[in-house]
């Protein structure tokens, strides 16, 4: 029997109908509070009171090294970032309707950053809401409304990115304009990943013509974070993106994952494709908790987009998400946070493959910097994702006071995205956690 597909919402969540024992107070008013939409981690809930760095404090004092919450790219409140909001918020926060200078400071200092054909940026407040307008702008652009994703992709919660996003539907199949391919696995596509993500996407870029959609846009994370994370071989993403362009369609890049020097090599996780991209999403570190988010684009598709349509955003863009979004481009360049990801996540990456020589359930290690993934399977066998096994060294580093996540279609990748500045020292936690875990689990 083939293993069950997880839908990204399910791996490692909270199962309300299995909570036994003398109830928690406080879990009780959140299943209250939220409903069937609640989504708490773990076999039994934390309750954490407060952070700093990478770590985090539960309310019985536990302290838990955090190798999951991507949002605080730059450290659990980061006393800068902190400063920057306090300030600004004590001075002025309005919408852009007004100037107001530390916003147009933060786009130069951000603009800098990325290629110089993306003239202009919008400022949203969270990722889902730059998806959907980058969406936008691709169909009115182009004209077209069809869509390429991989399978597991995840790209938001608002109607439009939700239709793009296979891992975040329980029931429903994708919708008609919606085509999703597999991931860039060498499992997929063995030695020849870059050749074979490129066919596929030919065959989905055939699909909608053939449904008579037309391709709007490619959309992915260059880290490919939900699918399981696969960043290898750098630049095999290029050959893909051509064919999306010769079709008539734009290369979305969704940062929202990758972006903020988390891949260690670059800025921007496409960077190390050698791709030009058309739109920029980005979004969760942007603020290092702060929520903010944003778009960037070519002034000839804004241009076009503007024309048919008026937007604005009450809160994109007000002044203390840009105090907060230049204290964290500033803590990433002046505290090296980028070569950080980089040495630091090399280390873990060596450590995994040490523990994957004796430890035959681990049978991959993937990713770059500090975004990584490592594949859990039965008897060793690629072919034999195992989602218990997952869900128990999850639960079991947790015991250890290691908080992670999972990914993947079968929810047997363990997914590490700790803040950008993790130690050397802390690292070498995390992989004892792991061994000592692995020791215990069957």
């Amino acid at each position: 029997m083939p293993p069950a597909i997880r839908q990204i919402l399910d791996m490692n969540a909270f199962d309300a109908s299995r909570k036994s024992g003398p109830g928690n107070p406080l879990l009780e008013r959140r299943l209250q509070n939220f409903g069937a939409a609640s989504v708490l981690f773990y076999r039994s809930p934390i309750e954490m009171v407060r952070a700093r760095g990478a770590w985090m404090v539960a309310e019985n004092g536990k302290q838990y090294l955090d190798f999951y919450n991507n949002v605080p790219s730059v450290g659990h409140c980061h006393p800068r970032v902190v400063d920057a909001i306090s300030d600004q918020v004590a001075t002025l926060n309005i919408h852009t309707r007004y100037l107001t200078r530390v916003v147009d400071d933060y786009l130069d200092a951000l603009k800098a950053t990325l290629p110089g054909h993306l003239d202009n940026l919008l400022l949203s407040c969270t990722g889902s809401e730059a998806n959907d307008l980058a969406l936008r702008i691709a169909s009115t652009w182009t004209g077209n409304r069809g869509f390429i994703v991989t399978e597991t992709a995840y790209h938001g919660n608002t109607l439009a990115t939700t239709d793009i996003s296979p891992a975040a539907l329980k029931k429903n199949p994708l919708p008609d304009h919606v085509v999703a391919i597999p991931p860039p696995s060498p499992l997929v596509f063995e030695d020849g990943v870059a050749q074979g993500f490129a066919a596929a996407m030919a065959k989905a870029v055939a699909t909608l013509d053939r449904r008579g959609y037309g391709v709007a846009a490619l959309i992915c994370d260059s880290i490919f974070s939900s699918d399981g994370v696969f960043s290898d071989p750098a630049g095999f993403l290029a050959d893909a993106v051509d064919v999306v362009r010769q079709a008539g369609g734009l290369y979305i890049a969704d940062e929202v994952q990758p972006g903020f020097a988390r891949t260690g090599e670059c800025m921007w996780g496409f960077q190390r494709h050698a791709v030009r991209p058309d739109l920029v999403t980005m979004g969760k570190p942007m603020g290092n908790g702060f929520p903010m988010a944003g778009v960037a684009a070519r002034a000839a598709h804004m241009n076009r987009f503007c024309e048919d349509v008026g937007y604005f955003n009450t809160f994109g863009g007000n002044p203390v998400a840009a105090a907060a979004g230049q204290a964290v481009l500033d803590i990433i360049r002046e505290e090296r946070l980028m070569e950080n990801a980089l040495n630091v996540g090399g280390q873990i990456v060596a450590g995994l493959n040490t523990l994957r020589a004796s430890h035959p359930v681990i049978t991959a290690v993937r990713g770059c910097g500090l975004f990584i993934g490592t594949d859990l399977c039965a008897d060793g066998d690629p072919r034999r994702p195992d989602q218990s096994i997952t869900t128990d060294v999850i639960n079991g580093l947790k015991e250890r006071g290691v908080l992670i996540g999972a990914a993947g279609k079968y929810g047997n990748t363990l997914k590490l995205r700790p803040p950008l500045c993790l130690t050397a020292g802390e690292a070498n936690i995390f992989l004892n956690a792991l061994e000592d875990t692995l020791g215990q689990t069957r």
